[in-house]
């Protein structure tokens, strides 16, 4: 979505693998279960396309910051990467995922090794469940303590403290949101399920990075503010991009099976302005059946579609994104944290699925 330069990959990837390292070998010195946690745990933090990071850095270098000047830098925006593993694996643990891009997540990993030592299916799902917890845990204080031991001033620390607790606490609200929107017959209003997309990624995904970056280039707390406003508003529009992708995606748009939100039953946005319509009772239906296979599926994304909602949501982006503009350049933001956004603003219109 946004490149990294080649020195900035290479410190943020050196940064992740010391502090992974770490995790292994303190977990291996623990014992076999142990060292089969710290292994799981740093596999589901490895690869992925740093997006927080790289906006950590983007940030920083748009308010003038020099990279080359910042070794506090790395450990921040790998805390970022690492706060966004935690919330992976606590998010598959959730939803009952058992993979994560074609290969076993930690509960997969950890129901499998239940299953190798003669467990039933109720033991094996305990374990699974057990380690899952567990790795975001240990995730979630590695991000901190990088933050903890960063080379940077007492007041950026205690900053970036205050952006690290909002980010957890806020997308605690949203990730609790979104399992209560799952609950009853009545599906929530459009409004509602905005508010939990915003809670759940807006905040730590693109408002905190882009604001951690600016600190520490030594943005003011009026560019800062002017800087998460817009970021939030393209974190919603990303999310907004990202229920298209899980409805209507490709297999290599979404990296998963077409039509994977249908098949979860998943409450989005796009499905509450389906229910505003009046072709909302042929869309339930076909929404009952999706779960059932790839026809089911099919069936339900023409319905979706042909109610306009598909229409309305791209719209909605649109929308969004005009709105983040408008802040950026009424802002009187740098030049370079202007180009930025809106580069970021292109990258998720680049998303939507067509």
């Amino acid at each position: 979505m946004i490149g990294l330069s080649d020195v900035a990959r290479r410190e943020i990837d050196d940064t992740l693998d010391l502090a992974l390292g770490r995790l292994r070998a303190r977990s291996a010195a623990l014992g076999d279960a142990s060292a089969a946690l710290g292994e799981a745990t740093a596999a589901g933090a490895s690869g992925g396309k740093r997006l927080r990071p790289a906006l950590v850095v983007a940030a920083f270098e748009a308010f003038g910051g020099d990279i080359a000047r910042a070794p506090g830098l790395w450990r921040v925006a790998a805390a970022f990467e690492l706060l966004h593993a935690a919330f992976v694996v606590h998010d598959d643990l959730i939803d009952g995922d058992v993979e994560r891009r074609g290969i076993p997540n930690v509960v997969g990993r950890f129901r499998d090794r239940a299953r190798a030592r003669g467990g039933n299916e109720d033991e094996a799902q305990l374990l699974g469940t057990a380690a899952a917890v567990l790795a975001g845990d240990l995730l979630l204080f590695e991000a901190t303590r990088l933050i903890a031991t960063a080379p940077v001033t007492a007041p950026q620390r205690a900053a970036l403290f205050v952006l690290l607790d909002d980010a957890l606490l806020v997308s605690a609200a949203g990730e609790l949101a979104d399992v209560e929107q799952t609950i009853g017959a009545d599906l929530p209003p459009a409004a509602s399920l905005l508010r939990t997309a915003r809670d759940k990624t807006a905040f730590y995904s693109f408002q905190a990075p882009l604001a951690a970056g600016a600190l520490l280039a030594g943005a003011s707390e009026d560019e800062r503010s002017a800087l998460e406003a817009a970021g939030s508003e393209i974190g919603v529009a990303f999310q907004l991009a990202d229920d298209l992708i899980g409805t209507f995606g490709t297999r290599d748009e979404a990296g998963r099976e077409p039509g994977a939100d249908l098949r979860a039953s998943k409450r989005t946005p796009l499905i509450a302005m389906a229910a505003e319509t009046e072709a909302w009772p042929q869309v339930a239906n076909a929404l009952a059946l999706a779960p059932t296979g790839p026809i089911a599926i099919a069936e339900a994304q023409r319905e979706l579609a042909a109610s306009g909602a598909r229409e309305r949501t791209v719209a909605l982006i649109s929308h969004t994104l005009r709105s983040a503009r408008t802040r950026a350049a009424d802002a009187a933001l740098p030049r370079d944290a202007v180009v930025l956004l809106a580069a970021l603003a292109a990258a998720v219109e680049d998303r939507i699925p067509r």
